[in-house]
């Protein structure tokens, strides 16, 4: 093949999409599940839904008029990239059931080799699409695995458990508890939260889509576009004051009114409030959990989990609950890419090899020194505690196809970004996250990696990373030719700089 993706979820679908709209005909999707969707395949927790504006959390080229609520639930979005794939044919070069083993770099061919369940596949490019949102994260809790009834994470619902009249354990307090505390805890008997760390948290305004307002985004031209829009000018808001510190303030006075207005209980309410500054986690929104939390047959414990003893759950401060249904909200290894122990370069060793104690990085989040004619989709620090991924998606996919449009009309068999650039753009967005709230706002969050190295943020704005994005830059890369090495075309006198204002360092 031309190019293969690895991964069906919103990343894999747009590449497919964008690709063969592209002129790539010769591409295959490989997709390890039965059927396509991602994470939201993949999470049927009760109450699961987007954080972000439905019409902002949608691909621009397939607008869904159809959204029936503000913040669309997991079952619509899975509807919607389905209908999407259909749309745009992309079932026609989609294998699920197919997982990929191995990936290494042939130096004599300059093509990936993929060992898969299905045999093996040979690539020009390989794209990455599975997503930081992926592997789940189960802690790491003596006795977890005895206990005495149903074990699961959010993202591996068990719906064959039923919690009627049950006592159950959530352990976690992110944004999958703060959506699913609400939506089970009516049908329980009872509902232990463990929270090792409180949430900012501001009300959700979520409300059903009128058919006057359906309508309007139908036939009105430019509705769908105004409101994306004015979405996304909100989301950057925010983003603005996280990455200057001195702004969250009046944010964070909202979201303490907002709890003062929500729990009474004084108890309650400082267990609550986070001792943090906000934006230094994902800000969550929700207009059920505080009201949930309220209830008399919720009970709150601010502790993390320290042990499991057949049916009892102990706190690190020595509190216990007894529970019959034990579940994990503890969110997923986000840093730690899927594949990385399996995609070895040039010099045979892995991503993860390659990367050591200080965690992923890329150039612009897509392409990795010692590893030509490999793409990340949505890679290391691309995305932000208010940006839509889809947004940072979409640019990221500009970006892909102009690579290969390059690759392909150079006559180049394969392109690897220079290492001194690569190593000039991180340094420079390191620099940048250093006063952002990501970086000094007094958490942990899984915006670090191991080597306490932010690896998940953008330090800049949207636009600015859309802008780059939009801009390729050949003399970034070195490439190769049939015949032997080719140098890479020379830059415009303004872009000669490969850490200059533009994209990297003001």
């Amino acid at each position: 093949m031309q190019v293969v993706v690895v991964g069906a979820g919103f990343s894999g679908i747009g590449a497919a999409i964008r690709l063969r709209r592209h002129g790539v005909r010769d591409l295959l999707v490989l997709e390890k599940a039965p059927q396509l969707g991602g994470t939201w395949r993949e999470n049927t927790y009760p109450g699961c839904a987007c954080d972000v504006p439905s019409p902002l959390y949608s691909y621009s080229f397939a607008p869904n008029p159809g959204w029936s609520r503000t913040f669309a639930g997991q079952q619509e979005i899975h509807d919607y990239l389905r209908a999407t794939a259909d749309r745009y044919g992309v079932g026609e070069v989609l294998r699920c059931g197919v997982r990929v083993l191995r990936a290494r770099w042939d130096p004599s061919a300059r093509r990936w080799c993929l060992e898969t369940t299905d045999g093996e596949y040979s690539a020009k490019a390989l794209v990455l699409a599975t997503g930081p949102w992926h592997e789940p994260r189960r802690p790491d809790v003596p006795g977890l695995d005895a206990f005495g009834g149903p074990v699961f994470h959010t993202a591996e619902w068990d719906h064959a458990v039923d919690l009627s009249g049950r006592r159950v354990a959530v352990v976690g307090s992110g944004a999958s508890a703060v959506q699913v505390v609400p939506a089970i805890q009516a049908r329980t008997a009872a509902v232990h939260l463990f929270q090792r760390t409180a949430q900012w948290l501001l009300p959700r305004p979520d409300l059903p889509v009128s058919p006057a307002l359906k309508w309007c985004l139908s036939h009105v031209p430019g509705a769908q576009r105004a409101i994306r829009a004015g979405q996304y000018g909100l989301q950057e808001g925010f983003g603005h004051a996280f990455r200057h510190p001195r702004l969250v303030g009046p944010v964070q006075a909202a979201s303490r009114a907002y709890l003062r207005l929500a729990v009474r209980d004084r108890v309650l309410r400082r267990a609550l409030t986070p001792g943090y500054r906000l934006g230094c986690k994902r800000l969550l929104t929700s207009s059920t959990y505080y009201p949930a939390l309220a209830e008399p047959h919720v009970h709150l414990h601010p502790t993390a989990v320290s042990a499991v003893r057949g049916n009892r759950v102990i706190g690190a401060d020595g509190t216990e609950a007894e529970a019959d249904v034990l579940i994990l909200a503890t969110g997923f290894r986000v840093g730690e890419l899927p594949l990385a122990r399996s995609v070895h370069g040039t010099d045979g060793r892995t991503l993860h090899e390659t990367w050591g104690e200080d965690g992923p990085q890329a150039y612009l989040g897509t392409s990795v020194s010692g590893f030509p004619n490999l793409f990340l989709l949505l890679g290391p620090n691309l995305l932000s505690g208010s940006s839509s991924a889809i947004t940072v998606l979409e640019a990221q996919l500009a970006y892909l196809c102009s690579a290969l449009a390059h690759l392909r009309l150079g006559s180049h068999t394969s392109m690897d970004v220079r290492p001194a650039v690569q190593a000039a753009y991180n340094a420079a967005v390191q620099e940048a996250l250093r006063t952002t709230v990501y970086n000094t706002g007094g958490c942990s969050s899984y915006y670090f990696g191991p080597g306490g190295r932010n690896t998940f943020c953008w330090p800049w704005s949207t636009g600015r990373l859309v802008r780059r994005l939009n801009h390729f830059r050949a003399a970034d890369y070195t490439y190769r030719a049939s015949s032997g090495p080719a140098p890479a075309p020379r830059a415009p006198a303004d872009h000669g700089r490969t850490a200059d204002a533009e994209g990297i360092t003001a």
